[in-house]
């Protein structure tokens, strides 16, 4: 005996729920950022807003001239980057991208919307005391290095997003201890350096927009 040619529901049964478009598109999205540890990450992010506001309230680093004022709160921005990179991590893999034609837009928005808690909760945490370069060179940086860390993903895998920051920030503090002028190293530019600024919004455009088209890449594991 099997289902063969049967096209309609038995006689009684309870008609299938049919979403509205709105609430699709939340129960997708919300989904998709479950998938991505989102919580997860914004509590991270919370973590790293507290740990800034603390190096600021202490005066945490502060020897060693200007450069040395900037390591501490660069690191931190770096790991806030870091964490928003990582969650291009899916854990479906391949069976994800036969799901339709929205995931290049939950992974766009999903970049965009944790970038800008990380600014936000690393801004709340600045307001403990002086942030070196202020708050327009905090979000140059968040923006920058956050691209760095999607590009990452997308070269790399999304298990391995966090290398290209650490890297970045083991350039840049040689950068600082030096005098390097390119604005490719943007954080060691003054705030209103409009070619880092240029450099940074290039970076994160990159990164958003592969990740967007391509997501991240899947290893043999995935």
């Amino acid at each position: 005996m099997t289902a063969a040619g049967v096209h309609q529901s038995a006689p009684g049964a309870a008609p299938a729920p049919v979403l509205s478009p709105a609430r699709g598109w939340l129960r997708l999205a919300y989904l998709y950022l479950v998938s991505r540890r989102a919580l997860t990450a914004l509590a991270l992010l919370a973590g790293f807003g507290a740990l800034l506001w603390a190096a600021l309230h202490w005066r945490w680093n502060i020897a060693g001239g200007p450069a040395a004022q900037q390591v501490m709160p660069l690191s931190i921005v770096t790991g806030a980057a870091a964490v928003v990179a990582v969650t291009a991590h899916g854990p479906f893999g391949e069976p994800e991208r036969a799901t339709g034609r929205r995931l290049p837009y939950l992974r766009l928005g999903a970049t965009v919307a944790l970038t800008a808690a990380a600014a936000g909760l690393l801004a709340a945490g600045a307001s403990a005391g002086a942030l070196p370069g202020g708050f327009l060179a905090m979000l140059r940086d968040v923006a920058g290095i956050t691209g760095i860390g999607v590009l990452s993903a997308a070269v790399f895998g999304g298990a391995l997003a966090w290398t290209g920051p650490v890297a970045y920030l083991v350039l840049t503090e040689t950068a600082l201890a030096g005098s390097a002028t390119t604005p490719w190293v943007w954080p060691a530019r003054p705030p209103h350096d409009v070619g880092g600024a240029l450099c940074a919004a290039g970076v994160f455009a990159a990164g958003a927009l592969l990740i967007t088209v391509r997501g991240a890449r899947e290893s043999v594991r995935d």
